[in-house]
């Protein structure tokens, strides 16, 4: 009998999904009612999460919402948006879900955008979707531009945190996400408040998860924001910098030795050692008023530009070591042999 060829990866990619939509809420009443009413047929489960809601969200979605496909889940304590995400991800998974798209219920994000976000992991191209508000300057228009230039600032520290130097716009919380790869993330460690996004990047970096923007224009309305740049910045740079040093010590030191680790070590010790040295004689000149020697003051910058030059290189082998092929095929795969 001839050995059967079939893909098993194809065959996933072939099969409809399941798809649902998780909402975390927080005083959303004014708004959530049309966002889960503009929810097409696409979607199987509406999974609503009433995180500890003073205005009784999940109880008034209840009450004024008849939709077989809608399922409120409500929090005793309020556990961030995160919290509220992470507690939807878990249902989704005793649901059988194959994939779960996080909208906001604020209104900010068209629900009919759904398979637009979803579309990278159904065709097998993607392990996790979001949506990017700045991948052209006209879709950005309809954005304050304290978040803009916020936003931007955010990106930059993402991408050295995450790995993920092609993805824009790291907090757009518009996202999709294979139930196989779910599966794999740590959820309780995942920062349950605002940061949960780019946290969320960097997790899936450690898993070398295959992550895409798609194209979305921003809405901005009459809708109050709950998010405080000032009050996020501070645990915003410090959940980057940790991040940052775990992803390098995990990828480099751990799992990828090579020559990326040599030029970041040692560009960083030669970087660190010139800006040392040159203050050093800097001060020491100062304080007795000779003028340092010619030697002294090339040999500082000498230091610093191969440092520089060296962890140049190693950006650039950072930035060539991004994920293509995406995981959740090979997930599904392994679960199938697992329970036969």
């Amino acid at each position: 009998m001839a050995k059967s060829t079939t893909d098993p990866a194809a065959s996933d990619r072939t099969s409809t999904p399941v798809i649902a939509a998780v909402i975390p809420c927080y005083r959303e009443k004014a708004h959530v009612l049309d966002v889960i009413r503009a929810i097409g047929p696409e979607v199987s489960k509406i999974i609503a999460v009433d995180d500890a809601c003073p205005d009784g969200t999940g109880a008034f979605i209840s009450e004024m919402i008849d939709d077989d496909r809608v399922v409120v889940i409500r929090h005793d304590i309020n556990k961030g948006v995160g919290g509220a995400t992470m507690t939807g991800y878990k249902a989704a998974l005793e649901m059988g879900i194959d994939i779960v798209v996080k909208v906001d219920g604020d209104g900010q994000m068209e629900p009919a955008l759904i398979p637009d976000i979803a579309r990278p992991v159904i065709d097998g191209e993607a392990d996790y979707a979001k949506g990017n508000r700045l991948h052209r300057r006209e879709a950005a228009q309809g954005m304050p531009l304290i978040r803009l230039v916020g936003n931007m600032a955010l990106t930059l520290c993402s991408k050295l945190s995450s790995g993920y130097w092609s993805i824009m716009d790291p907090t757009n919380g518009y996202t999709a996400i294979h139930t196989a790869v779910i599966r794999e993330l740590p959820l309780d460690d995942i920062a349950p408040g605002y940061y949960f996004e780019s946290d969320m990047l960097f997790h899936l970096g450690l898993l070398d998860a295959v992550v895409q923007d798609v194209p979305m224009r921003a809405r901005y309305g009459a809708e109050d924001s709950h998010l405080s740049i000032r009050r996020i910045f501070w645990r915003f740079l410090r959940g980057h910098l940790s991040n940052g040093w775990r992803r390098l010590i995990d990828t480099y030191l751990v799992r990828d030795a090579g020559i990326a680790t040599v030029e970041f070590i040692l560009g960083t010790l030669l970087l660190i050692g010139g800006i040392i040295f040159g203050a050093i004689n800097w001060a020491i000149s100062l304080m007795t008023g000779e003028t340092a020697t010619a030697g002294t003051v090339v040999l500082s910058a000498l230091l610093i530009l191969i440092g520089v030059q060296l962890l140049i290189a190693f950006i650039g082998h950072d930035t060539r070591r991004e994920p293509t092929h995406p995981i959740h095929p090979s997930l599904l795969h392994q679960d199938r042999l697992k329970s036969q």
